[in-house]
Formats: C-alpha cells, structure tokens, sequence
C-alpha cells in the first residue's frame, strides 16, 4: 500500500467518522475506536498483515500525539499518519 493510497483512506475514514457523529460536529472522546475498526475492515493484508484493532488504535493515538507536537496544519496529518503507519509495518531491515 503507497503512502498516498493509505493517506486518502485515512481521509476517507475522517469523512466518515464526521457523518457518523454529525450530531455533536465530530466530536467524540474515543474516535480512535471507530476509525480503528474501519481501517481494519478495509486494510486485510495491504500492510503486509491483518493488524488488530488494538495494534491500529496504538498507532491513531500515538500518531496523533505526534502529529499534534509537531504543530503542522490540520490538513497534513493524513499524510503523517500513513508515513508512521507505514513504517509500523515495514518488514525488519526494509527502508520505510
């Protein structure tokens, strides 16, 4: 899975969580639940492996730490996000 491809199915599942939680304008304290069973379903093995919703709700909340320390704007961390997942699950020794 390439950077971009993982980037935009972040955004897609931003999108997503938004209209899913319409009614309190996104907000919800434990939206790396909902995006990590999203993810899941639409990943399988494109990351090399079937990650566990437990493994892809480590990486959302420790890449939005990150993310949020970095101070970069908002509409970045699509990308962001994909580069530390993707190095996550780069094979042992491979370059991310």
């Amino acid at each position: 899975m390439s950077e971009d491809e993982l980037a935009a199915l972040l955004m897609e599942t931003g999108h997503n969580h938004h209209k899913a939680y319409e009614a309190s304008d996104g907000t919800d304290p434990e939206w790396a639940l909902f995006y990590a069973g999203y993810l899941q379903a639409r990943l399988w093995d494109r990351l090399g492996r079937l990650p566990t919703r437990t493994e892809l709700i480590y990486l959302l909340v420790s890449a939005d730490k990150a993310f949020q320390a970095t101070g970069e704007e908002y509409k970045e961390w699509p990308r962001f996000y994909a580069k530390r997942f993707l190095e996550h699950f780069a094979p042992s020794g491979a370059p991310a």
